[in-house]
């Protein structure tokens, strides 16, 4: 019997994630088992500072691809957000299952909706996207940092150190707590999820032809096209954690609908545009070319130079 070495972060969602996609596999492929590897990444020891002045993307996964590199490990299970536009090379995402809710949604203490918050009510958030996004809807709020895991963040909540906060829905889903948990789904027309969201990629090297073959049971390439839309557009802007981007695409009877967003990081200047097309990586590419024209690098540039300045 094949035994597959598989690396993931310690969190609980990582290990939920990472526990789906075997159980997924066991369905389909019953002549196999796994050893599990808990590895900590730089994203995990640096909790006390923004991710956007920790480093670009790539903080939650560079540990594991190294790992991955070394022949320690046979694949991995990331969050499809937490991935760069750029893979080390040898290494390859050949397995993207069925997305989850690609939503971002909004728990408050009080159970009040996004626009029924008071007046500099306190919202805490660890992405740029969503605080631009969050800031051009609503200026009069208050949104400051907030790391740490899923159930770290619901914590501090609790404790009252923020009135509310804004979270991915997959990830709350996949942990059961979105019927408890959840205050409001915040809609995408305002609120843009980021590159990859609901996703899950399964890295592994690019060479393994036999676990690739295995993997390819779950693949699902709606989701992977789609996927693949948006980080052609994530590639094209050069983004990472520092900038805020987002990007969702949907599949259409025409191929797939991508709509892409870059935001001041305070939110008063929104560049946003969408387009259909069938082939993925041209549609983001093109997609990024039109938001450029529109003045699109000037707000990414201006951002990481303000970024670079707090360093």
């Amino acid at each position: 019997m094949k035994t597959w070495k598989v690396g993931s972060r310690k969190s609980r969602l990582a290990l939920t994630q990472t526990h789906w996609v075997l159980e997924q596999l066991k369905k389909r492929h019953r002549d196999f088992s796994y050893e599990l590897k808990h590895i900590v990444t730089k994203g995990d020891q640096i909790l006390d500072v923004a991710l956007a002045k920790v480093g670009g993307k790539g903080l939650f996964v560079k540990e594991i691809e190294q790992a991955l590199l070394d022949g320690e490990i046979d694949l991995a299970v990331h969050s499809m957000k937490d991935m760069p536009a750029q893979l080390p090379e040898g290494l390859a995402i050949v397995c993207v299952p069925r997305r989850e809710d690609h939503r971002d949604v909004l728990i408050s203490r009080d159970g009040k909706g996004f626009y029924d918050l008071p007046p500099g009510a306190v919202v805490g958030t660890s992405s740029l996207r969503r605080r631009a996004m969050l800031l051009h809807a609503r200026p009069d709020l208050h949104v400051v940092s907030l790391r740490g895991n899923i159930d770290t963040r619901l914590k501090k909540l609790e404790e009252g150190q923020y009135d509310a906060i804004v979270l991915a829905a997959a990830g709350l889903n996949r942990m059961g707590w979105s019927a408890e948990k959840v205050t409001e789904y915040l809609p995408v027309e305002r609120f843009l999820p980021a590159v990859g969201q609901g996703a899950l990629a399964i890295e592994c090297r690019a060479d393994d032809e036999e676990l690739i073959a295995c993997l390819a049971a779950i693949h699902d390439p709606e989701t992977a096209n789609a996927v693949a839309a948006e980080r052609a557009f994530l590639a094209a802007l050069d983004g990472d954690c520092r900038v805020p981007i987002a990007a969702y695409a949907e599949k259409t009877e025409d191929g797939y609908r991508l709509t892409g967003m870059v935001a001041a990081p305070d939110g008063q200047t929104v560049i946003n545009d969408s387009l259909t097309g069938a082939e993925p990586d041209a549609l983001g590419w093109t997609l990024a070319d039109r938001l450029k024209a529109r003045g699109a690098s000037e707000l990414l540039t201006a951002a990481k130079e303000a970024w670079s300045a707090h360093e």
